[in-house]
């Protein structure tokens, strides 16, 4: 039976007064890195960084490590930061390594804030974390706003329609959503926080995201609720684990768990009217390699599960270029829709892959007609606007 487990572990020590050490360390079945990153405590300036792989599948991955020097001289709390941190090493070296240096600087900020009231409290012992927050004294950080302060800012309704496209989207009518992505609250393996997926999501100019947690049905007033602190467009879904591989569907109230048989989930989605995506189908075969396993696209057409599914996601952000590409060859030859999703575990993941939708959507009964109709395209979302930028 195959299975697959994630290990990650962040570490963060303060050196002296004004430095902050952070260790992080990503393992799992296919890959084994860590990284170590020196940070300045008055601006957040990173200093130095290393790396190093233990385990990893391509001769390019140890590579890699030359490049994030790069990311020297980066302050964490500048408004760019994520994105020059993908840009000059998720590019250039790698996404694993971009994706924990960035978990590393969270760390790094939360660290750095309990390093400032650690010294206010030598000159006033009794000051409470909860009140240096707020800014009862002269020792709130001058990088951090008071929580009091941060906490009306993040529960502000703005006045903004969902169903709108982002500004900076250049084609009137288009939608931008990432149909794939999973929340530490409710996917034992992502560690993304839902209200920082969202952050992030609005941050990149995406239009909208679906929540589709492992087996795992979202409460419609839960997301409600969210859509109107955030003022974001976000809809439901869920990924289901039948016999024949992940599912996303939409539609499906009913909390499905363990294994199910594939033609037993048709039959509810059809029911209820839903639509079912098969998820990554061919994720893993750059461990073991298609040519060894004598696998084309015209044989893996003919796989049974494609009878059953409405579209096939051809743009994942988990699985590699090559396992892409042969799902788009497959979804081709039998003249099936694709589309894309970022599969994301990890906040800076939000977006990597995602779906245009060619009419403006306002709610999961809009969802749900488009992807029937059709209407969509997969696209690879972040690298567009990387471009763009440049």
């Amino acid at each position: 039976m195959l299975t697959f487990v994630r290990n990650k572990v962040i570490g963060v020590e303060r050196i002296d007064r004004d430095t902050l050490a952070a260790h992080g360390i990503l393992d799992d079945d296919i890959y084994s890195l860590q990284i170590n990153v020196t940070v300045k405590i008055p601006d957040l300036e990173i200093t130095a960084i290393d790396g190093h792989w233990n385990r990893w599948t391509t001769p390019e991955c140890p590579r890699a490590t030359g490049f994030l020097s790069g990311a020297v001289g980066f302050r964490i709390e500048e408004e760019s930061f994520s994105q020059k941190v993908h840009k000059i090493i998720g590019r250039k070296a790698c996404r694993h390594y971009a994706n924990l240096l960035l978990e590393c600087c969270h760390s790094v900020k939360e660290a750095a804030l309990i390093a400032a009231w650690e010294d206010k409290k030598a000159e006033k012992d009794s000051l409470s974390f909860s009140d240096f927050l707020k800014g009862k004294s002269e020792g709130t950080s001058p990088s951090e706003p008071a929580a009091e302060e941060s906490s009306k800012k993040e529960t502000r309704v703005e006045v903004v329609d969902p169903g709108r496209p982002a500004k900076d989207r250049e084609v009137a009518g288009r939608m931008v959503i990432d149909l794939h992505l999973h929340t530490s609250e409710a996917s034992p393996c992502s560690s993304a926080p839902l209200d920082r997926l969202i952050t992030e999501a609005r941050s990149i100019g995406l239009d909208g995201i679906c929540l589709t947690d492992h087996n795992h049905v979202w409460e419609a007033t839960q997301v409600e609720d969210l859509r109107q602190k955030h003022g974001f467009l976000i809809l439901r879904g869920n990924e289901i684990t039948t016999n024949q591989g992940d599912m996303l569907v939409f539609g499906l109230e009913r909390d499905v768990q363990g294994i199910i048989p594939l033609e037993d989930l048709r039959e509810e989605v059809l029911e209820v009217g839903g639509f079912m995506i098969v998820a990554h189908p061919f994720r893993g075969f750059l461990t073991f390699g298609i040519g060894q396993l004598g696998l084309t696209p015209e044989k893996a057409m003919q796989r049974p599960l494609f009878k059953s599914v409405d579209a096939i996601e051809v743009m994942n952000g988990k699985v590699t270029p090559k396992e892409n590409e042969f799902a788009q060859e497959v979804a081709a030859l039998l003249g099936m829709a694709g589309t894309g999703g970022s599969d994301a575990h990890e906040v800076a993941e939000v977006g990597v892959y995602a779906t245009r939708f060619s009419e403006n959507i306002q709610d999961e009964k809009g969802l749900i007609e488009a992807l029937k109709a059709g209407k969509f395209t997969p696209v690879a979302y972040r690298r567009e606007i990387r471009s763009k930028e440049e």
